[in-house]
């Protein structure tokens, strides 16, 4: 039977088609992101409520010189300092802002660079997001492993050395449920020493399952803090839901996951802003769970399969480091991670700075680490990419790369008794 949420505007039935325009040409039609939906938890946190005010009321204008001068004079970063760093007046003090962030991750992190490698099991989406590549309404090849599949992938990475795994999937339960993705989490038990998580977000109770079945920690992009952007981005789907979405960290954590990671699609709306509620996002839950190991992604927009206007014109490579130097600075012992969407000459400068981990051996599509890893195409169908990546180069390669800089490459460091 033809699933209707996962075929695009030319293989749409007429009634699938008049939905997708009424939903995009008629707001009134869809339903308030603001809503819980059936089945969703609600928790009782107070995080929220602080981050928005911070985030709302943050006019990065204002911001001089003399407060920048003050932010990096400062033993501690404050809050008010944070938001000078990202502000406009701080992009002459980005050589100054580089050297201090130098100086925070070698006293808490030394000289040492964390890789790890995604592994995306499925690429079904329930959602459309007009920005991502696997929307319910793009045309795309569309695939999930079975658990067959999913180990011959997982041993193709485990025998390069890889000791940490990010399982991810497209946002369907339908497809991807929470069982299917905990055999999964069971299976990479085998192979690694670190799994982590990027799924949609689920409640408390099966966050506790996925951590029993091997999960460590959960990544949940925000993608944008802007609740009204946000409207206009996620226009059908559970991910719709941006209260739901927002405290899914929370939900992880109280679910006994060990870390969580936190990030903005930089791109996406004002990226100061973004950034700053991203930051506060740990900011204040590293205050509730002083326990919990957490982390900041640092992605921009990328080009997207079926889609060639969407581009991080916005935000320059000045800009990202002069956000991940002020994260830095605010958060010391925070992790922050540069994906592969971004060159290997940037990500090669910023681990020297600011960034702790990076992957590495990357695909983006589904069902085709066999073929990169060896080199020889595959029978096996493949899924498509969720997005175009920049920096392709291997472990070895990665590995080679990071020692040239004279820094330490981290495959693991914990040890299970």
């Amino acid at each position: 039977m033809e699933n209707q949420f996962f075929v695009d505007s030319e293989f749409l039935s007429e009634k699938a088609l008049e939905k997708k325009h009424k939903i995009e040409s008629d707001p009134q039609s869809r339903t308030n992101h603001m809503e819980y939906m059936e089945g969703m938890e609600v928790i009782e946190s107070d995080v929220c409520k602080n981050v928005m005010e911070q985030m709302n009321s943050y006019d990065y204008t204002k911001y001089t010189a003399r407060d920048v001068r003050k932010a990096l004079d400062s033993e501690t970063c404050s809050i008010e300092d944070f938001k000078a760093l990202l502000s406009p007046s701080a992009e002459p003090f980005l050589e100054e802002m580089a050297q201090r962030a130098r100086l925070e991750t070698s006293k808490h992190f030394g000289n040492t660079v964390y890789l790890f490698t995604p592994l995306y099991i499925a690429n079904y989406c329930e959602n459309y997001c007009v920005y991502c590549g696997f929307n319910c309404y793009n045309h795309i090849k569309r695939m999930k492993l079975s658990m067959e599949q999913i180990e011959k992938e997982m041993q193709v990475i485990a025998d390069s050395g890889m000791e940490e795994i990010l399982i991810l999937t497209g946002e369907s339960r339908a497809q991807s449920d929470v069982k299917y993705i905990g055999e999964a989490c069971k299976i990479a038990r085998k192979y690694f020493r670190m799994i982590g998580l990027e799924i949609y977000p689920v409640n408390t109770d099966e966050y506790r399952y996925l951590h029993r079945c091997g999960a460590d920690y959960v990544t949940v992009f925000q993608e944008t803090y802007d609740a009204e952007k946000y409207e206009t981005l996620h226009l059908m789907g559970h991910k719709r839901v941006w209260p739901y979405r927002f405290d899914a960290q929370e939900r992880a954590l109280m679910g006994g996951m060990r870390g969580v990671a936190f990030s903005a699609l930089l791109g996406l709306s004002d990226f100061r802003k973004d950034a700053l509620a991203s930051a506060l996002h740990v900011y204040y839950l590293q205050r509730k769970y002083p326990y919990a190991e957490m982390s900041l992604s640092c992605p921009r927009l990328r080009p997207i399969i079926n889609n060639d206007k969407i581009n991080p014109l916005d935000v320059h490579e000045k800009q990202l480091c002069q956000v991940i130097c002020a994260y830095r600075i605010f958060l010391p012992y925070v992790g922050i991670t540069v994906s592969s969407r971004e060159s290997a000459e940037f990500r090669n400068g910023i681990v020297k700075i600011a960034a702790t981990k990076i992957s590495a051996g990357v695909s983006t599509g589904i069902g085709d680490h066999e073929s990169k890893y060896s080199g020889k195409e595959t029978e096996e169908a493949q899924g498509d990419e969720q997005f175009e990546i920049d920096d392709n180069r291997s472990l070895d390669k990665m590995y080679q790369d990071i020692s040239d800089e004279g820094l330490q490459p981290v495959l693991n460091d914990y040890l299970y008794v």
